[in-house]
């Protein structure tokens, strides 16, 4: 499982929390449900770099909730997804040069619950990519609560081509 010493992470508490994210920069304007700065509704993921990792801290609210104190499982997915696909399209975007990452998609996915995800701390999400290739990235990313891994992901993320609706997405 991928670990990040807790003195590289970020809150909402500290001054790191104001620097902006990935989502912010590259895709302003997105509305997507997990990760557009935009979406009114969304959850507002703001994933970070932080040496070969990519990291995102993120705190639930009580309708985010399965059932009482527990995130539900959906609503994880979504984390792991959003995260994860920033993760992917900006290793795109440095293994290829460009200065804004191309438009990415999910081809597959599979979450892991080791245990109920609580609701009352934040969430730390660490991403690292672990296959790379022009048109393709494999992220591992781990879900932590309070220095317990709750849940693990493991996806695989493609660039689409022009034509595509996610084409050019991130501008």
């Amino acid at each position: 499982m991928i670990q990040i010493p807790r003195s590289l992470c970020t809150t909402r508490d500290s001054l790191e929390f104001s620097e902006r994210s990935l989502q912010e920069i590259y895709a302003p304007n997105a509305r997507c449900f997990g990760c557009g700065p935009t979406n009114p509704h969304g959850l507002h993921i703001r994933s970070r770099v932080v040496d070969d990792l990519v990291v995102a801290d993120w705190k639930p609210e009580p309708y985010h909730e399965a059932f009482e104190g527990y995130v539900n499982g959906g609503i994880i997915g979504v984390l792991f997804d959003c995260h994860s696909n920033w993760a992917a399209t900006y290793s795109l975007m440095k293994r290829r040069g460009l200065s804004t990452p191309p438009g990415t998609v999910t081809a597959e996915y599979c979450v892991i619950h080791h245990s109920p995800t609580p609701s009352n701390s934040t969430l730390h999400l660490v991403s690292k990519v672990v296959e790379l290739t022009e048109k393709k990235a494999v992220v591992e990313t781990t879900l932590e609560v309070e220095g317990k891994v709750t849940a693990s992901f493991k996806g695989t993320f493609v660039a689409v081509k022009e034509g595509h609706p996610a084409y050019g997405r991130w501008r």
